[in-house]
């Protein structure tokens, strides 16, 4: 499963490679340029093959959720149902009055006083004050503590483990927060709390709040919360890498997926599935600054604030991420969504998008006018390998 040196070679020769080599089953790769667009499906669905891998197979698209709901909640910006920097105690009073640890290592009853509400901004940029702790999993109290609840606070989704939205937001306001509110970058949970707020703002629930003013005007039909029944053929196994035998073990199968059913949480960080098809469409929605089909998604001043790093130094130094010590050398992070602020990065200073633990990345470059999308089943964080920077390499090759 490590780095294997292979010749350079156009994009879909080179991923086919990869997929002879046994590195994953299989992939499905997009590439769109000024009105030319690339979908290249290699391999198949599962190890054993169980189908081929498809132009419309779906993935478990993990962290790409946030930018769609990152996206949702700016629609209820423009709406007026939200402002960006109000607290969020209004619609999640469950947050008002936030205790912070003293230290992070420390006691979750040893605490002080925030110094300010959390705002509707501090989600979307993960500025809240509370998520991942890099590292081992049970380090600290405060992650004993979040497991204890079953918040899904850590670690690759489970959409099946969480407790409804309002029993959700309960058992986190038990919790202190990890850090001041807007003291740093802290991944994740910011965003299983922002899908409760635009349920609740939105007066739906998250799926169908983004169906009716994301995914249904974008033709997204294939992604949601779950897999319908008749569409669970079409459905990746999804694994993930033994540290041992650094070889695949199923993460999550197809007729039992944990997918294969509605969740109770709707989860915006990280639960949704989606095709090649579905996230192009995202894609070239915000390449051309909230336009898609004619139709205007989002206003340009929505998608600019999206996509602009909102990041300061300070946050940044003290935001380290251990698998990628450098990574805010050349990137930063706006409403949902990195942008690559320099080079030394695998896509180009100016682009914006993301990447989803379970094997998934998205980019759109409007220098390049590219759009590039790169869907596997293999979820052991193959951006920290080669696997991705040959992607980009390649995809930026056919742009040119």
């Amino acid at each position: 499963m490590g780095s294997v040196e292979l010749p350079k070679r156009p994009l879909s020769e080179l991923m086919a490679a990869r997929v002879e080599h046994g590195h994953l089953p299989g992939l499905v790769t997009v590439v769109a340029t000024r009105g030319d667009v690339r979908i290249d499906a290699v391999g198949d669905k599962a190890v054993g093959a169980l189908g081929q891998m498809t132009r419309d197979t779906i993935f478990r698209v993990a962290s790409l959720t946030k930018p769609i709901v990152a996206a949702a909640a700016m629609a209820l910006v423009e709406e007026g149902k939200l402002t960006l920097d109000e607290p969020v105690d209004r619609l999640l009073p469950e947050l008002a009055d936030r205790r912070v640890l003293r230290r992070l290592d420390g006691p979750i009853e040893e605490t002080e006083p925030a110094g300010r509400p959390v705002t509707v901004r501090d989600l979307l940029t993960c500025r809240m004050g509370f998520g991942i702790i890099w590292g081992p999993p049970d380090t600290h109290p405060i992650q004993r503590a979040a497991q204890e609840l079953h918040l899904g606070a850590f670690g690759p989704p489970h959409p099946q483990e969480p407790p409804p939205p309002d029993e959700w937001m309960r058992r986190f306001s038990t919790l202190p927060l990890m850090y001041q509110p807007g003291e740093r970058w802290t991944y994740n949970t910011a965003f299983e709390v922002l899908g409760v707020l635009v349920a609740r703002a939105s007066g739906q629930p998250l799926g169908a709040m983004l169906e009716e003013r994301i995914l249904g005007p974008l033709g997204m039909k294939d992604t949601g919360f779950s897999v319908p029944p008749g569409n669970l053929a079409r459905l990746a196994t999804s694994y993930s890498a033994s540290p041992a035998t650094k070889t695949l073990e199923p993460y999550d199968g197809v007729q039992d997926s944990a997918w294969s059913k509605p969740p109770a949480f709707p989860s915006a960080a990280g639960g949704l599935v989606s095709t090649a098809h579905d996230l192009l469409a995202f894609g070239r929605m915000m390449l051309a600054r909230g336009e898609y089909g004619g139709a205007r998604i989002l206003s340009a001043a929505s998608v600019q604030e999206m996509t602009r790093d909102q990041l300061t130094d300070e946050q940044k130094a003290a935001s380290p991420i251990s698998a990628r010590p450098t990574y805010w050398q050349n990137h930063g992070w706006g409403l949902g969504l990195a942008v690559t602020t320099g080079g030394g990065s695998e896509t180009r200073t100016g682009a914006f998008g993301w990447e989803g633990g379970l094997g998934t990345s998205w980019a759109s470059d409007p220098r390049s006018q590219l759009v590039a999308i790169l869907l596997t089943q293999y979820g052991a964080s193959p951006a920290f390998a080669d696997l991705y920077p040959d992607f980009w390499r390649a995809a930026y090759a056919v742009a040119e």
